[in-house]
């Protein structure tokens, strides 16, 4: 990926990021240029035409992205969690496939959660005068609205699969219905499939307990920390922004520059430190990911437990991630006052969007279970135990 034109990109992005959440205005074009530029590619191995970049070049990418525009960064989640899933795929033929259509541009959307009473998958696979027909319902459905292509769970006779079909298929329908207060750019809406025809050739079993998920788990939280950390450097760049020009300090007579208050200083030197350590975390966790997976992929001996130790190790980020920057959002307020409050300044957004993905996978549960690793080396599990 040419970094000049990620940078110019970044730069355009950063530009309209307010503006286009007051408008609830979907970056369609910034995700198509990103992708062009090969954003979401960039792990393709280099012996099949690809970058073959590292997960600390790629997590890196992220958070820059995300300090310009935490939405359009939010949308590639689910894409390149499919390209690691390629990574780890023993099909030749499988593999080969896909990376020829990650290099063409095609995007990937993720569809995996469903809206219910338990976490039971009702989506489902049947077989109708020969041919595959995929019905179901999914929420929260990140990037769906931008992708050339769905990823999604479902059954087939009683079995786990996961299942990915063409967004322009018949029977596909992609709603812009996301309704949380943050993060309201990322396409995260309803996915409905309707007798949905498919290839078999798309349909590939799933075992919830093997390394893939267990690395994917810590992947796709890795990335939403790689978000948050690029929200504290966007709250820090505005807050830096919207006190340069100032020449009133709440509560003073006169003119009291508040670039020259201790107590604003004092504000930004935490928002400055949050998002340094942020980042700095996030970098350290996509080290041991990185670390892992190009173990498991080499047949050394020991993976698995690397790939644990790696999911752990994000877990362990969550914790100190998450709860920085949502502080960190919210005392960005202290720097101007009510002035700060001003909807066309849209510092607020920067708190929604931190809040909103720290909903995501709540960190109380990754808490639990990292002490219960710790005490009593009991391995993690995909879903918590009904009950």
């Amino acid at each position: 990926m040419d970094d000049e034109v990620f940078t110019d990109l970044l730069v355009e992005a950063r530009a309209g990021a307010a503006e286009r959440e007051r408008r609830r205005e979907l970056p369609r074009d910034l995700v198509s240029r990103l992708t062009a530029a090969g954003l979401p590619s960039a792990r393709v191995p280099a012996e099949h035409g690809g970058e073959g970049a590292d997960l600390v070049t790629v997590f890196d990418r992220l958070v820059r992205l995300a300090r310009a525009d935490s939405n359009v960064a939010h949308v590639f989640r689910g894409h390149l969690a499919f390209v690691e899933k390629q990574l780890f795929e023993t099909d030749e033929d499988v593999r080969a496939r896909w990376f020829a259509r990650f290099r063409d541009g095609r995007l990937v959307g993720n569809a995996v959660s469903e809206s219910g009473g338990t976490s039971d998958v009702s989506t489902a696979l049947r077989e109708a005068d020969g041919r595959l027909l995929l019905t179901g319902r999914k929420f929260y459905t990140t990037g769906c609205l931008y992708a050339d292509w769905i990823d999604t769970s479902a059954t087939w006779d009683g079995a786990a699969v996961q299942v990915s079909v063409p967004t322009g298929a018949a029977g596909v329908e992609v709603v812009d219905d996301w309704k949380g207060f943050g993060q309201r750019l990322t396409g995260s809406g309803t996915t409905t499939f309707t007798d949905v025809e498919v290839d078999r050739a798309e349909v590939r079993p799933v075992d919830p307990d093997d390394d893939l998920q267990t690395y994917l788990l810590g992947f796709f939280q890795l990335v939403l920390l790689a978000v948050s950390a690029g929200i504290a450097h966007a709250a820090l760049d505005d807050a830096v922004e919207f006190v340069r020009p100032r020449t009133r300090v709440f509560g003073y007579a006169g003119q009291v520059r508040p670039r020259e208050h201790d107590l604003v200083q004092a504000v930004v030197g935490d928002l400055s430190s949050a998002a340094s350590v942020a980042r700095a975390v996030v970098l350290h966790a996509a080290r041991t990911l990185d670390a892992a997976q190009r173990a498991h992929r080499g047949g050394a001996a020991g993976s698995p437990d690397a790939l644990r130790e790696a999911q752990l190790e994000v877990y362990r980020a969550q914790q100190v991630v998450l709860p920085l920057v949502v502080r960190a959002t919210s005392d960005l307020f202290e720097v101007g006052g009510a002035s700060a409050t001003d909807v066309d300044l849209g510092l607020d957004r920067h708190w929604r969007n931190a809040r909103t993905i720290a909903t995501h996978n709540p960190a109380v549960h990754r808490k639990r279970a990292i002490g219960d690793w710790e005490l009593n080396r009991t391995p993690t599990r995909r879903y918590l135990p009904a009950g």
